[in-house]
């Protein structure tokens, strides 16, 4: 890595401020259907704030390679409408009622208008994109969403089971770490639409820094899942393992646990409760085993590789602000 110098957050939020607000007033226009209650939920997800990493992502990818086509602002409203619809299913899945610290949209409007309405941003997101007129871009997003259900179905048959390391991050990738990964090839798309397939700088490049940064930012999540309280949260702790999900950390006691530790891990696991096993025994059993540490280890560990992997990209204000993002992925307390 050559001595460039990272951004700062300030430096950062300079950079993609006006995009930023682009992307909001795009998102909103995009969310605008003749079905008022469609209208209704889209708006209530979109004051719901978020990180909106995705479009920052796919902005400083554009931006790292010279793009100024209104293209990466369209697209940057694509990846967050995907996004928001992958919510919408994922808390009426999870049954869940908060997000964001607020009531979910399904305790509000019920299922079956949220799974409408999480479909309606799909096919928003897909009609958006297809005005670009780039079947990249669409290949893109096809596999993308793809992967995404084939992850949400996955994980559904493995709840409540144990399962290693291969088949999480499997699962990771295909829920998280691959729409990081599209985000990014997306900004390189837009950045040179004209160019076919094989062709385009540094799309690959870019895309494994998403890929990295999306595996860092899930593992990361699953940790605070675990460790950071309600408020914090904006939904109640421990939501994965009385889900019945098994994430790194878990995994990782039950690997080297004692006989007790381990069906103790299995029985929260198997009731999707903490009833017979109480969430601070389950604490003690990770922090005893290091397991916390070492889930957050192989974090830090993907979000370096993030970095490395964009080492050739030409110097820019747009490149040091990539370098600071895992940094702030694996930092961040929500």
């Amino acid at each position: 890595m050559s001595t460039i110098s990272i951004a700062t957050a300030a430096e950062v939020f300079d950079l993609l401020k006006d995009d930023l607000a682009a992307i909001e007033v795009e998102f909103s226009r995009q969310a605008d259907s003749p079905v008022a209650v469609v209208t209704d939920i889209a708006n209530y997800l979109i004051a719901g704030g978020g990180k909106r990493i995705r479009p920052l992502l796919l902005l400083l990818s554009a931006k790292s390679l010279h793009c100024e086509s209104d293209a990466r602002i369209r697209l940057g409203a694509v990846v967050e409408m995907l996004h928001t619809a992958t919510l919408v299913h994922d808390d009426i899945i999870d049954e869940a009622n908060t997000r964001r610290g607020r009531p979910s949209s399904n305790t509000t409007w019920g299922n079956a208008k949220c799974v409408l309405a999480g479909d309606w941003l799909y096919m928003q997101a897909f009609q958006t994109a297809l005005a670009e007129r780039n079947f990249r871009i669409l290949d893109l997003l096809i596999s993308l969403t793809q992967e995404m259900v084939e992850g949400e179905l996955l994980q559904m048959e493995k709840l409540g089971h144990l399962i290693n390391e291969e088949e999480y991050f499997d699962l990771i990738y295909r829920k998280t770490a691959c729409l990081f990964k599209v985000s990014m090839q997306l900004g390189a798309v837009v950045a040179n639409p004209t160019l076919g397939d094989g062709e385009r700088p540094f799309e690959d490049t870019l895309g494994e820094y998403g890929r990295n940064l999306g595996l860092a930012f899930q593992i990361v999540d699953d940790v605070l899942d675990l460790t950071a309280n309600d408020e914090i949260l904006g939904k109640p702790a421990a939501s994965d393992l009385r889900e019945g999900k098994a994430t790194l950390a878990v995994i990782h006691a039950l690997e080297r646990g004692t006989g007790a530790d381990r069906e103790a891990i299995r029985t929260v696991l198997a009731d999707r409760s903490f009833a017979r096993v109480a969430h601070a025994d389950i604490l003690e059993i990770l922090h005893r085993h290091g397991s916390l540490s070492y889930a957050m280890d192989t974090a830090c560990a993907y979000a370096e590789a993030a970095r490395q992997s964009i080492a050739d990209l030409p110097v820019s204000d747009y490149k040091r602000a990539l370098l600071w993002v895992p940094g702030f992925v694996t930092s961040r307390d929500r």
